[in-house]
C-alpha cells in the first residue's frame, strides 16, 4: 500500500473506521498514518449539518443540470495496481476515454437491459470488478446488487437467489466456491454469468450447465486495456477460447522462439492505458511505445476469430530444448484433480536445464497417475510435472488468482530443505 502511494503520489487516504474494524486493519492503518494524511467518513458525516444539506437540495433543484466537473477525455480517471502475480505491482493509469470506450464496447456486444439486475462481488480496486461489475451497469441504467467479498462461498449463491440477479461476474476460483455451496435453484433467473482473469477449467464450464443451467461466457482482457479486450457472446461462443476481440482493437501476434502455435500478443485502440507509475520513479509517467501495448501473454486466433490463451510469455520453461507452457501444465493436472488447487512452476535441473515442479493440494498425488492420465489424453510427457509437492495451500492473490512469486519462494524454500518432501519419477 505505501508502495502504490509513493507511486501515484497519493497524500491523502480516504476510508471509514467502520472499514478498518470489520478488516482488521488497525495495524495497516498506523503504519500508513506515518505517510499519509486520513479523512474518515464518519468526521465527515457528523460534520455535515441540517443546514448543509437543506442547502444542497435546494441547489440541486434549482439547477439546470447537474454538478459536476468539466475534464478532458483524455486525463487520469483512475490508478489501478497490478496483481503483481509476476512481480512488484505497477499503477496502471487509465483515462476517461479508456473507460468509458471499454463500456460501450461491451454493451454492442452484450445483450443488456433495465429489467437485468446485476451482481457484483468482484472488488473495485479490480479491473473487472470497476469497468464491468460497477462502470458499465451505473452508465447503462441497469441496477447493481454490490457485496464486499467474493470469498464468502455461503452467502453469495443464497443473495444472488434473493436479489434475482440475471447477470454476475467471477473467476474461476470464485465460481467454484460458490458452486460448492450453491442450491441449484440459487441461479434460476441467472441470464449471464461472465467469467474472466484466470482460465476456466471444463470441470466448473460442466457444473454450471449440468447443475444450474448456466451457460459460463469465458473473457480476457488486461488491466491495461480497461481491461475487456475479448469476449464469448450468447450468440459468438466457443468453449476453450476466450472469444473474440471487441470492437475497435487492433492487435498482432509477434513470434516466439520455440513456439509454434501462436505468438506474442500486441493490441493497440482507444482502451490502451495513458501509462504505468512506479514506486521507483514516483510521479512519473510511463508511457506505451507507439500505442501498441505487449500483453506477455501467447495466444492463438483461428480463422472465425476466437482467440486461445496458451499461456504468458514468463511461464514458460525450456526443457531439453522445448518450450513448455507451465499454464497448459497446470490445465492438465486441473482436468485430472479438479477439486484441489494446483501451481506448476519450474526449477532448474542439472540434466535438461529446467524441470516443471507441481505445488498441489491434492493430498495423495503422484507423478505415476499424472503421467498415465497424460498418455491417455496424448499429452506430451515433457509436460507432465514429474516432481508433485503436496501443501495445505497454494499463495494466492486477492483476485483469486495464483501469487506465483511466493510459490517460487515457497518452491526455492522447500528445494533447501536437507530433506524435502518432493515425490519423483
Amino acid at each position: 500500500m505505501l508502495s502504490a502511494c509513493r507511486a501515484a503520489g497519493a497524500k491523502v487516504v480516504v476510508s471509514s473506521r467502520m472499514f478498518v474494524e470489520k478488516g482488521r486493519l488497525g495495524g495497516v492503518v498506523e503504519r500508513l498514518a506515518e505517510d499519509v494524511r486520513f479523512i474518515w467518513l464518519e468526521d465527515v458525516r457528523d460534520a455535515i449539518g441540517l443546514r448543509a444539506k437543506l442547502q444542497a437540495k435546494r441547489d440541486a433543484w434549482g439547477a439546470r443540470k447537474l454538478p459536476g466537473a468539466r475534464v478532458s477525455p483524455d486525463s487520469a480517471c483512475v490508478v489501478l495496481f497490478t496483481s503483481g502475480s509476476e512481480g512488484s505491482p505497477k499503477g496502471v493509469v487509465l483515462c476517461h476515454r479508456n473507460v468509458l470506450t471499454n463500456c460501450a464496447q461491451l454493451s454492442s456486444v452484450i445483450d443488456f437491459n433495465g429489467s437485468d439486475i446485476v451482481f457484483n462481488a468482484m472488488p473495485m480496486f479490480h479491473a473487472f470488478g470497476l469497468t464491468g461489475g460497477t462502470i458499465l451497469p451505473l452508465l447503462f441504467g441497469v441496477r447493481t446488487f454490490h457485496y464486499p467479498s467474493p470469498l464468502h462461498y455461503r452467502v453469495v449463491p443464497a443473495l444472488i437467489y434473493d436479489t434475482d440477479a440475471t447477470i454476475c461476474f467471477g473467476t474461476d476460483t470464485f465460481l467454484n466456491g460458490w458452486a460448492h455451496y450453491a442450491h441449484p435453484y440459487d441461479f434460476r433467473a441467472m441470464r449471464y454469468i461472465f467469467a474472466g482473469a484466470e482460465k476456466v477449467r471444463d470441470e466448473t464450464r460442466r457444473v454450471f450447465a449440468d447443475r444450474f443451467g448456466v451457460r459460463l461466457l469465458e473473457g480476457y482482457g488486461v488491466t491495461e486495456t480497461s481491461p475487456v479486450l475479448a469476449l464469448n457472446t450468447a450468440m459468438h461462443c466457443r468453449p476453450g477460447t476466450v472469444g473474440r476481440f471487441l470492437p475497435g482493437i487492433e492487435w498482432r501476434l509477434q513470434p516466439v522462439p520455440g513456439v509454434d502455435a501462436g505468438g506474442e500478443l500486441l493490441v493497440r485502440g482507444p482502451t490502451v492505458m495513458l501509462g504505468y507509475l512506479r514506486d521507483t520513479a514516483p510521479g512519473v509517467l510511463e508511457s506505451v511505445p507507439d500505442g501498441w501495448y505487449d500483453t506477455g501473454d501467447i495466444v492463438s486466433v483461428d480463422a472465425a476469430g476466437f482467440i486461445t490463451i496458451v499461456g504468458r510469455a514468463k511461464r514458460f520453461a525450456k526443457i531439453g530444448g522445448e518450450m513448455v507452457s507451465m499454464t497448459a501444465a497446470e490445465s492438465l493436472v486441473a482436468s485430472l484433480w479438479p477439486d484441489a488447487r494446483h501451481a506448476v512452476v519450474s526449477v532448474p535441473d542439472a540434466r535438461k536445464g529446467e524441470a516443471l515442479l507441481l505445488l498441489t493440494t491434492r493430498a495423495g498425488a503422484e507423478p505415476r497417475d499424472l503421467l498415465a492420465f497424460a498418455r491417455q489424453r496424448g499429452v506430451p510427457e515433457l509436460m507432465v510435472p514429474r516432481s508433485i509437492q503436496v501443501v495445505g495451500s497454494v499463495p494466492l492473490l486477492a483476485t483469486g488468482k495464483v501469487d506465483y512469486p511466493a510459490v517460487q519462494r515457497l518452491v526455492e524454500t522447500m528445494r533447501a530443505d536437507v530433506t524435502p518432501e518432493v515425490a519423483t519419477v
